[in-house]
């Protein structure tokens, strides 16, 4: 399993860049920590807040990726502040590294817990999104399928085939436009069944 695991939702164009593109994200947070720690190593002083920067990594990797990859950028932030305490010689008393490790390790967790919260709701908004309209599909089946050949059945039975006939072939008629819809709803196109996964092998799906 990857220290950062892939998006927690599925994209939409509407989505920031960095949904988007992840890989791109990742790449953009690495930099950032290579600056942070250069601007860190070689300029300024112990007590200049540039180690405060790491909180924009770590914010890009928590809202692209989720509470634990969220919590692992906080901690290589409090590493990469703690590589520059040593190569710098840097001695800070408890209230120091306090002010400075607290923040990044509670922005990781916070937003990373934040960003997947709102991705469930989301999901769970889609659901149920997507409930509503099988129910008034099932609605419309119901209306235009079931009343139809229960009437056409009505008519055979009463001796009115001609009747009945039209019936059925309207009922039949709808049904297709219905089922077609649904498909294009579905994105598949004229398949009737899921393609094969990528790893399913052609002898495997035969």
């Amino acid at each position: 399993m990857s220290a950062f695991p892939k998006p927690l939702a599925r994209w939409t164009p509407r989505d920031p860049w960095f949904l988007r593109h992840p890989g791109l994200a990742l790449a953009v947070a690495g930099l950032l920590f290579a600056a942070v720690l250069s601007l860190r190593l070689f300029n300024g002083t112990p007590v200049d807040a540039y180690s405060m920067l790491y909180a924009l990594p770590v914010v890009l990797v928590a809202t692209t990726f989720g509470l634990r990859a969220g919590t692992l950028a906080g901690l290589l932030a409090v590493g990469l502040t703690v590589l520059w305490a040593i190569v710098q010689d840097v001695h800070l008393t408890s209230t120091g590294w306090a002010s400075r490790v607290i923040p990044l390790l509670l922005l990781g967790v916070v937003v990373g817990h934040a960003t997947e919260r709102g991705r469930a709701a989301e999901s769970e908004r889609r659901r149920l999104q997507n409930a509503a309209l099988l129910h008034r599909q099932a609605i419309e089946i119901n209306d235009s399928l079931i009343q139809g050949m229960a009437a056409a059945k009505w008519s055979l039975e009463n001796g009115r085939v001609d009747t009945g006939t039209e019936m059925l072939d309207q009922t039949i008629a709808q049904a297709q436009d219905l089922v077609s819809g649904l498909i294009r709803q579905a994105g598949m196109g004229t398949q009737s069944e899921p393609p094969p996964s990528r790893t399913q092998s052609p002898r495997d799906s035969n």
